[in-house]
């Protein structure tokens, strides 16, 4: 797969966004290296798209396209004054009808990272966590019982 220069990203943006959305997309949209664990992001006081390069490559052009409608339903309803954020209803909605994805697939490297188990005793609710969590502290968001680190 050939590499994609920000001008050709800017045309595939465009594209999808008068496909799904009849709109185009007329501000800037990036590909920013520094994101880790996220397929993009949308930043409202720049009208601005960031894309994770990383997930083009890793996934094929599938999921990358997936990801841009992901935040073209941001970025729309944003101008449009309506509610863009990830609990707001009329975001939702507008991800079942664009068939935009809620997330994204993790990336292999972050996937593979150590992950902390824990169990609830009186469910058995499992909780798989990236950093340790204080099992005096924290209970099972099911049922309130104890949780347990598993081995």
């Amino acid at each position: 797969m050939s590499i994609m220069d920000e001008s050709e990203l800017h045309q595939l943006v465009n594209q999808l966004s008068l496909t799904y959305f009849d709109k185009p997309f007329t501000d800037s949209v990036v590909f920013n290296h520094r994101l880790r664990t996220t397929g993009g992001r949308y930043l409202p006081s720049q009208r601005k798209i960031e894309l994770n390069k990383k997930y083009l490559s890793a996934y094929g052009m599938d999921e990358f396209e997936g990801i841009i409608k992901h935040e073209l339903c941001h970025y729309h309803l944003h101008i449009e004054g309506k509610g863009y954020k990830h609990g707001d209803e009329a975001f939702k909605q507008l991800l079942r009808n664009t068939g935009s994805p809620r997330h994204c697939q993790a990336l292999p490297s972050v996937r593979n990272q150590h992950m902390h188990e824990y169990r609830c005793i009186s469910c058995s609710q499992l909780y798989k966590r990236r950093r340790r969590i204080n099992t005096s502290k924290f209970r099972c968001g099911r049922c309130s019982g104890k949780l347990k680190k598993e081995i």
